[in-house]
């Protein structure tokens, strides 16, 4: 049996950041924004934190990586986020043009991109990047799962 695929390095940071919005009390996501194979944003869950609808972990790295470069426009950038996005997320992430998305575990009930809304299918999508789920899907997957046990 073939080892299994190493986690890549943008995806275990975003692990790392998911953990730490876990610890603090956050739902558990975390994502990085890369270009050129350096990270240039980063963000973690805050919404509790900051109070503050808007600030999934997406949006947190995609605000970030917006200021590190000094345009809003992310064309050559990929995101790795733990969770598939949401609405506004992939709303976000096609307004910024951001080339790739990578993320971890699928979200049958709120994801808007494998799932539900399916944004970057519809005509009124302007701009649809390459999607790859399912990477490290199962700690992320644990991750939300650990989480909402206590909680519940």
């Amino acid at each position: 049996m073939p080892a299994p695929f190493p986690t890549p390095a943008p995806m275990r940071r975003a692990l790392d950041l998911a953990r730490a919005a876990g610890a603090a009390g956050e739902v558990p996501i975390g994502a990085v924004v890369v270009r050129d194979g350096a990270f240039i944003g980063e963000g973690e869950n805050r919404n509790r934190r900051d109070n503050d609808p808007t600030a999934h972990a997406e949006i947190v790295a995609i605000r970030a990586a917006a200021q590190a470069i000094g345009d809003f426009r992310l064309t050559d950038c990929e995101l790795w986020v733990t969770l598939e996005p949401c609405a506004m997320c992939a709303g976000a992430i096609s307004h910024a043009r951001i080339a790739r998305l990578y993320y971890g575990a699928s979200d049958p009930k709120g994801g808007a991109v494998d799932h539900g809304a399916h944004v970057f299918t519809h005509p009124q999508c302007l701009h649809r990047p390459d999607v790859y789920g399912g990477i490290a899907e199962a700690p992320a997957a644990t991750l939300l799962r650990d989480f909402f046990a206590v909680r519940r």
